[in-house]
């Protein structure tokens, strides 16, 4: 990504590089290649004694590195979940899009079949549908251009999540160029008018990504014949945002607290996975699934402290810190846990 050529295992490659940091200060630093004796590795190196960002805390911010020349570079550190958030939102780009060359003229090069079918879907519409109509939109899509059935969503929920979560970013950028399409060509009478249609743009974007996120869940939840319920109302008419098996349980003293499950679903958590914690009196053990890649050790650390239990997609559990990836679950092993649980349910409970 950054060097000339890939490096060569039995050599060592040094590139001297200029990096502007949070528009604020430079650092001297090197892009290396180590392929000496056993080492194959690619890294940043030379930040500086005083250089602020490599604590703890900073795990699970994410690095945005912009080349402006081939030693010249602008990096920016976003530390919370509204920027990270926004940053995504403004380019339009899916959060699997990460630690990977992000093309800014948001050129989308998927099969074209599954152009063809985005097309389609655009097509029937002349504005905005409702969220869960996309969602289900780019599921038909991203299914039909891969041969996806039923079983395949059942073996492998991960994946398939990731897939249309991806198929989804796409989707609605062709549905944002059609409907602004008028918009764009023609100037704005004042800078207002011209603020305000930006941030109905970014709001719109920032909805989206977390309502799909519930939707396609709630999908592969379905899929796998779980028994839910969305938004249930709990004590003092919170809702957390998937209750297992359902409320009616919830509510009957009788019904055990081991058997229910709660799970809440953000697409970042480094600042919002407390809003779990209270959304469900009944439940100790509390689950939250993110798209979040990687967070501190010390977070983790409090999660685990308050009986929260992060669910992420398996590829990204490499990501976080190793004694604390016996306490992460892929969503197949939480689909499992769940399925285990409510077995118990039916053959005791007579559901």
């Amino acid at each position: 990504m950054f060097l000339e050529e890939e490096g060569q295992r039995g050599s060592n490659i040094t590139i001297p590089i200029r990096i502007r940091w949070q528009n604020d200060f430079y650092t001297n630093s090197c892009f290396k290649y180590y392929g000496v004796g056993t080492r194959n590795e690619y890294r940043i190196t030379r930040f500086g004694h005083s250089f602020p960002y490599l604590t703890e805390d900073n795990v699970g911010d994410l690095l945005v590195l912009a080349r402006f020349d081939k030693d010249y570079y602008e990096a920016f550190v976003l530390q919370t979940d509204d920027d990270i958030d926004g940053f995504f939102s403004f380019f339009n780009l899916s959060y699997e899009k990460t630690n990977q060359i992000i093309d800014i003229r948001q050129q989308i090069p998927p099969e074209q079949k599954l152009l063809t079918l985005i097309a389609d879907f655009v097509s029937r519409y002349s504005d905005f549908p409702e969220t869960r109509i996309m969602a289900q939109g780019a599921r038909v899509c991203y299914n039909e251009a891969n041969g996806i059935i039923p079983q395949n969503i059942v073996a492998k929920p991960d994946d398939i999540l990731l897939g249309w979560l991806d198929t989804e970013y796409s989707l609605f950028k062709y549905m944002e160029e059609k409907v602004y399409a008028d918009i764009c060509t023609k100037p704005f009478p004042s800078l207002d008018s011209f603020v305000s249609m930006a941030n109905e743009v970014l709001n719109r974007r920032k909805s989206r990504a977390g309502k799909s996120l519930e939707h396609h869940l709630a999908d592969i939840f379905t899929k796998n014949e779980l028994m839910f319920e969305e938004q249930a109302v709990t004590e003092e008419n919170k809702k957390p945002d998937f209750l297992f098996p359902n409320s009616i349980c919830y509510h009957n003293i009788a019904f055990p607290g081991d058997l229910l499950t709660v799970l809440g679903a953000k697409t970042t958590c480094k600042d919002r996975w407390r809003q779990v914690l209270n959304e469900a009196d009944r439940v100790e053990q509390k689950y939250l699934f993110t798209l979040q890649q990687g967070i501190s050790a010390n977070q983790l650390k409090e999660m685990h402290d308050y009986k929260l239990h992060l669910v992420v997609p398996h590829r990204y559990l490499t990501s976080f810190p190793k004694e604390y990836r016996d306490d992460i679950s892929d969503l197949t092993s939480f689909i499992e846990m769940v399925k285990e649980r409510q077995s118990k349910m039916r053959k005791n409970y007579f559901f």
